[in-house]
């Protein structure tokens, strides 16, 4: 038996990690908490929607255009008037905000991150 903190490989690889591309961003003025609404395109699997909190180190115009990582195989959860399809990965720091992360270089919408 694992540690409940610790992950095994083969639950690591049931997270479905992409590269998607923002198309859309605008600021979701009915979110609880600050937060963009996001259009990504996912390549194949589709333009997903995202709610993210990013919005104290981006805004939504800095936003379009930018390949970001996010997980594809959570069940979609209602914010407010929307659908959030995709969880967006960033960095957490309290002090800073959450800073979004992709690649260093383009890739093809809808990699895998492994």
């Amino acid at each position: 038996m694992s540690n409940m903190n610790n992950l095994t490989w083969s639950e690591f690889q049931k997270v479905n990690i992409r590269i998607g591309t923002v198309l859309h961003a605008e600021l979701f003025k009915e979110a609880q908490k600050p937060a963009l609404k996001l259009k990504i395109d996912f390549g194949k699997l589709g333009v997903k929607s995202s709610s993210a909190q990013l919005t104290k180190l981006h805004n939504a115009e800095s936003m379009v255009g930018v390949q970001v990582a996010a997980i594809v195989n959570f069940p979609p959860k209602q914010i407010a008037n929307m659908m959030s399809e995709c969880l967006v990965l960033g960095a957490v720091d309290d002090a800073l905000g959450i800073s979004v992360i992709g690649p260093l270089h383009k890739v093809a919408n809808g990699t895998k991150v492994s």
